[in-house]
């Protein structure tokens, strides 16, 4: 035990919890790197589709094999690309959602099958 109390000016030791740091940061290239290739990826799987029910199935089909994709680089390889392909994916899927219920409310007909 000391006999005085330290100030606080000057650092007296250890902090009182260490600091952990991540050793695979993510960084905005990754981000960008698997964002770019998830366009590239849904874009080609979308022009195999002849109508909106096939563009859609491809789309659905494309954006889940980028995710099993994503959550393969989670866990052994960069977290920033998998988290570039998981957000280009989302918006993929919300534009494919918003076709069909543009075409759902403008036909009355639900167009998948």
């Amino acid at each position: 035990m000391k006999p005085y109390s330290p100030s606080g000016l000057f650092p007296s030791g250890r902090p009182p919890r260490p600091t952990y740091r991540e050793p695979h940061q993510v960084g905005g290239a990754g981000v960008a790197a698997g964002a770019t290739a998830t366009i590239a990826w849904l874009a080609l799987f979308g022009l195999l589709g002849r109508s909106l029910t096939g563009y859609v199935w491809w789309t659905l089909l494309a954006g889940g094999l980028a995710w099993l994709a994503a959550l393969v680089l989670i866990r052994y390889g960069d977290r920033g690309v998998a988290a570039g392909i998981a957000i280009v994916t989302a918006g993929g899927w919300s534009i494919a959602a918003a076709a069909v219920a543009t075409r759902w409310a403008a036909s009355g007909d639900w167009p998948l099958w």
